[in-house]
């Protein structure tokens, strides 16, 4: 049974679900599991049991947050291990899931790590860049809540600075008055009404945009948000890649850092000087302290090719590490703390999300902790033919859409009425069943080679409407489809 949750009728208090409570990303208590569904049908076709498995795991952390503190403490998220073929949905579920509801979300593939004593990324990288995408989109929050403050404030110093520098360009008129006192006074008095007269003329410019290509000089901040320069002493979590980054933040704060001057268009003067005003306005210190809060209760890792870190029996190759990769990865799932450049980031309350194809391999010959760490687990089917002709025809994001909008741009038209949709998926069909299996990746291979020379002569027929219909289709890829050995090469 779908638990339902009455709307929001704006009169009562919204529970505050990460103590941000003016952030404007989509909050998880919004979305009830069935809205999550829903919002995913409209990217993703099938796959209803990973679907609801992703939504009851996003709605639980809602859950989580109206318990007391205590009890919230000890509840620790449901994690997921996806199984199936490569092209059925696993990634993009994943993907779509962090995008609902504005988390903070890393795509990283088992294979990039080695444990440790390895040449490789280490494990703890994930958490490091999860930090730095957190803030990155609440920077970004931030800079859009400021923006309209920061625009108007960008004018008015860019109409006292064009103001200054006309009246620079004008003979002063010096009053001829009895006493040296009197004529001084006279002479601020005058120059102040021009100041103010000079300025309003330029704002009335400048709001009609009359002199956008005019050429102006202005300064551009050398100040930038710099941490303090921590060794690299292998104790505090930095990479190697994190300890060069924080030596090269360290040299640069060493130089005397004077503004510098540059001539730009007043377009381009307005855009510089409004990034300047909103970095101002936003508190950077405050911004970090919410992204590290955001990364532990809202993020989502997304871990592919998990099967691959599984090692043959005795076998020794690639592969040597493996069963240490799965070791290291362990800590981080089960909840621990890890260094950043910016603090320490618990790990107890991300949600990961594993997935692997299990060809050569089985969920149960993953080591038993990092098992145990994965408590649901869901089978994506491969999809059918009528599933890869729903793919083409019904989600917003759907091939079909996207090379008409592309075309279309070069003043070509495309259409592509039901019989040649079925046609590509029945060919993507075929090929699946007769080489290796990519899922719905197959469709891309087979509709780029239908459009290729169309794609190709675009520029030249602008105005014109091609119908992608069944006998394009076969015409354009049906012998090689139908040609094993042409197939395996082409598509």
């Amino acid at each position: 049974m779908v638990e339902t949750v009455p709307r929001s009728t704006g009169k009562e208090k919204t529970p505050r679900v990460l103590g941000d409570s003016d952030r404007p990303h989509v909050s998880v208590e919004n979305l009830t599991p069935a809205e999550i569904v829903a919002e995913l049908d409209r990217y993703i076709i099938g796959q209803d049991d990973a679907k609801r498995a992703v939504a009851v795991a996003l709605r639980n952390r809602y859950r989580r947050q109206q318990l007391p503190d205590e009890m919230r403490r000890e509840v620790q998220p449901k994690n997921i291990l996806m199984i199936g073929t490569t092209g059925v949905g696993k990634t993009e579920i994943a993907r779509r899931v962090a995008r609902i509801v504005d988390a903070p979300f890393v795509k990283v593939e088992a294979t990039k790590f080695t444990e440790v004593g390895y040449v490789g990324r280490d494990v703890e990288s994930i958490v490091r860049d999860l930090v730095e995408i957190a803030i990155s989109m609440l920077h970004g929050e931030r800079m859009e809540q400021v923006r309209e403050e920061a625009t108007r404030a960008a004018i008015e110093r860019l109409a006292d600075l064009l103001a200054e520098q006309a009246l620079q360009r004008k003979p002063q008129r010096r009053s001829v008055r009895r006493g040296a006192e009197t004529s001084a006074e006279n002479d601020e008095r005058a120059e102040e009404r021009r100041r103010r007269r000079e300025q309003k003329r330029v704002r009335q410019l400048l709001d009609s945009q009359a002199i956008d290509e005019e050429t102006v000089e202005i300064e551009i901040d050398a100040d930038g948000e710099y941490d303090e320069f921590q060794p690299y002493d292998g104790a505090n979590g930095f990479s190697p890649d994190e300890m060069q980054d924080a030596l090269y933040e360290f040299l640069d704060g060493l130089l005397p850092r004077r503004p510098m001057r540059r001539k730009v268009s007043v377009r381009e003067a307005r855009r510089i000087l409004a990034q300047q005003e909103a970095n101002r306005l936003v508190d950077f210190d405050a911004v970090v302290e919410a992204a590290m809060q955001r990364v532990e209760d809202t993020a989502v890792v997304f871990i592919d090719e998990i099967d691959k870190t599984i090692s043959g029996d005795g076998e020794v190759g690639a592969d040597v590490s493996g069963e240490g990769v799965q070791r290291d990865l362990l800590p981080i799932v089960e909840g621990s703390t890890v260094m950043t450049r910016y603090g320490p980031v618990q790990t107890d309350h991300i949600l990961f999300i594993a997935a692997g194809s299990f060809h050569s391999a089985r969920p149960s010959d993953l080591i038993p902790e990092l098992q145990g760490r994965f408590p649901i687990r869901v089978e994506l089917q491969s999809l059918s033919e009528n599933d890869l002709f729903t793919i083409l025809s019904e989600p917003q994001n759907a091939l079909t859409k996207q090379y008409e909008a592309l075309l279309g741009t070069e003043g070509l038209t495309l259409r592509f009425p039901e019989d040649g949709l079925r046609e590509v998926a029945r060919l993507a069909t075929q090929v699946n069943q007769r080489t290796e299996d990519i899922g719905a990746r197959r469709l891309q291979t087979i509709l780029e080679k239908v459009l290729e020379e169309v794609s190709f002569a675009a520029p030249d027929h602008a105005g014109e409407t091609v119908v992608i219909d069944c006998p394009f289709v076969r015409d354009r890829v049906g012998e090689v489809a139908d040609n094993d050995d042409l197939s395996n090469f082409i598509l």
